[in-house]
């Protein structure tokens, strides 16, 4: 067996669990990738799937709380498919998302390649390259049963808990000038108590989190690509969904975001 054949049988099982809707206590012992770099490997797999380039990436376990949650060091990476990208608009079908949360997140789109090298990139250099920031909400989810058990290699290869991701509107102008660690934010569905936060919850700082995104992508020879949008992690506890909910994100002076739950 090559190298190489395990690695797309672990991601077939996945993707065929994601396909079917379908909940894997975890992968078969002999496709369970044993560290970071072999489950990165799996996930790479997920892109050829897709029918359009990468629409960019999520940062997952930003937090301590988060990390504690799922049972991991520190934060993931995962890989936002275009398929997965919704319009504000457009309904967020949770009909097979075990997890039912929604994330508020500070989003960026990059305006210029970050490619691999030697040296890690400072928060300077990759802020640089981004072209606007967006407020977002993720709604995250994973193929594992116990995925708060599954451990970090595991979940990396499901993608880092990616699901669904809606972007909101690109925010005003002088937003590089908001101390975005202390910026006050808040997630809320209609007729309920806000989760609050602040953009500080990511990472200590969402340019931070996009920071060691663009490092680890680079670590693994890959580029974080001009256009490409990161999401960089929940800013507040996430905040419990159900269908037919409004759930709207406020992001400070980054903006804000209303999205709709479809009805079951």
């Amino acid at each position: 067996m090559s190298h190489q054949a395990p690695l797309q049988a672990a991601s077939d099982v996945l993707w065929r669990h994601w396909r079917e809707g379908r909940l894997i206590a975890a992968l078969p012992p002999d496709l369970a990738p044993a560290d970071r770099r072999t489950a990165y490997a799996v996930q790479a797999l997920l892109e050829p799937r897709s029918a359009s380039a990468l629409y960019g990436w999520k940062i997952a376990a930003t937090s301590l709380a988060g990390q504690q949650h799922i049972g991991v060091d520190g934060p993931l990476a995962g890989r936002l498919l275009a398929e997965q990208v919704l319009a504000p608009d457009a309904p967020v079908p949770l009909a097979h998302n075990q997890m039912r949360v929604a994330e508020a997140e500070v989003a960026f789109r990059m305006g210029r390649d970050l490619p691999p090298r030697a040296e890690p990139y400072t928060v300077d250099e990759v802020m640089a390259a981004v072209a606007d920031a967006h407020p977002a909400i993720e709604f995250p989810d994973s193929r594992l049963e116990a995925f708060e058990r599954a451990g970090e290699a595991a979940l990396i290869a499901d993608n880092a808990c990616a699901h669904l991701f809606v972007l909101g509107p690109k925010a005003p102008e002088g937003w590089r000038a908001i101390d975005l660690p202390a910026m006050p934010t808040a997630i809320t569905a209609e007729g309920r108590e806000p989760h609050r936060g602040r953009g500080g919850n990511a990472l200590d700082d969402p340019r931070l989190a996009l920071t060691w995104l663009a490092n680890a992508l680079s670590d693994q020879g890959l580029t974080l690509r001009a256009g490409q949008v990161v999401t960089t992690g929940t800013t507040t506890v996430p905040l419990p969904v159900a269908p037919g909910d409004v759930v709207r994100a406020d992001l400070g002076g980054i903006g804000t975001l209303t999205v709709r739950i479809r009805p079951e």
